[in-house]
């Protein structure tokens, strides 16, 4: 078993906070990521679960061992666990095999056992061909692989992995998610992950954690908190989405400055925010709830990125790919809103609040 509980866990360098009592529990073989921007605190919480940095107040343990807190401190080697880094930290002058017996090696274990381990990992992370090459011979995506070998060979409890894929060019960073998490599941073991790619969260993960200035906006399933996120902070984090200010009356909500208005017969009243995610937008040509006109479009293969100009208000909108050959700039459109989500306005110009 590895289930990490983190138990009001601060952290401060000086008189800045960075993470602000955190308190969750990770369960076993759960795949958790910590999604938020720069800065946000995220990687200062992977490292104090690794042993990196110490919490200036609060307990981590794994297993129900207490391996950090006021009174005790466990060193990272002595944690069980394995690590993966941004910039792969292969070492440069050892071969493929003996970068991931490494850990093997400093642990005293006999050849054979070692050569055994090693031969099994880089089988598990498609890598036996590339046994005796030197990373320099490597791609960016073989390196990353020699660093996940590396870190799994001893068998580890825990898996960290701190922005793995943000070195990688974009095809590659999609495949390599589906590799970790396949790689996750035929192992067992329990993962947190650390990145500010939303897709990479939702692609891989159990659940999310997102966080912003240290704090915890919102914890759940990626379906959750793309679908319900909590506030527009984390509706604006996970994926693209409009944000138009409003007033309910009436079962309706008038959007300012578009002249128009959505039915609505949720619980908010007064002065609201309306969030409508760019795919949740249907155009038609005949009729619809809001009426615009196509300002531009980009073709993007898959899709048809267009935006529509409602009154010098721009509304991005997702659209089926075979659309951008049927329709026109600055024709005349209508928005069939399929869904939508309201929160309140407290009257700022900000559009992204947080909890703090």
């Amino acid at each position: 078993m590895s289930t990490i509980t983190i138990s009001n866990v601060t952290k401060a360098f000086g008189d800045v906070v960075v993470l602000k009592e955190f308190d969750q529990v990770f369960q076993d073989k759960e795949f958790i990521t910590l999604l938020g921007p720069s800065g946000c605190g995220k990687t200062t919480m992977l490292r104090m679960i690794a042993g990196f940095e110490r919490p200036t107040s609060g307990e981590i343990s794994i297993d129900g061992r207490v391996v950090s807190s006021d009174k005790t401190f466990v060193p990272p080697e002595k944690r069980d666990i394995g690590m993966v880094f941004q910039s792969y930290a292969v070492w440069p002058h050892m071969n493929v095999f003996d970068n991931v017996a490494y850990p093997l090696k400093i642990k005293k274990l006999d050849k054979a056992t070692i050569k055994q381990k090693v031969e099994w990992i880089l089988e598990a992370v498609h890598l036996s061909q590339y046994a005796d090459r030197m990373p320099n011979q490597l791609s960016g995506g073989q390196q990353q692989r020699v660093a996940l070998g590396r870190a799994l060979v001893a068998e580890p409890k825990l898996l960290l992995l701190d922005e793995p894929l943000s070195n990688l060019d974009a095809k590659l960073r999609e495949s390599m998610r589906f590799e970790i998490k396949e790689i996750q599941k035929n192992f067992g073991i329990s993962v947190v992950y650390v990145t500010h790619d939303q897709s990479e969260a939702m692609a891989m993960s159990d659940r999310v954690i997102v966080i912003n200035r240290g704090v915890i906006q919102q914890i759940g399933t990626p379906i959750e908190i793309y679908r319900n996120p909590a506030n527009q902070f984390v509706a604006d984090f996970l994926g693209k989405i409009n944000f138009v200010k409003g007033e309910v009356k009436d079962g309706r909500i008038e959007l300012t400055g578009l002249g128009q208005s959505l039915p609505y017969d949720g619980p908010r009243t007064g002065k609201v925010v309306v969030a409508i995610r760019p795919e949740n937008i249907h155009l038609s040509l005949d009729s619809g709830d809001l009426e615009g006109r196509i300002s531009s479009m980009f073709y993007m293969g898959d899709v048809n990125d267009c935006r529509v100009d409602i009154n010098g208000v721009q509304i991005r909108v997702i659209a089926d790919s075979h659309s951008y050959d049927k329709l026109y700039g600055n024709e005349k459109i209508f928005l069939n809103i399929q869904e939508f989500l309201v929160y309140e306005d407290d009257g700022s110009d900000e559009h992204t609040k947080i909890v703090t």
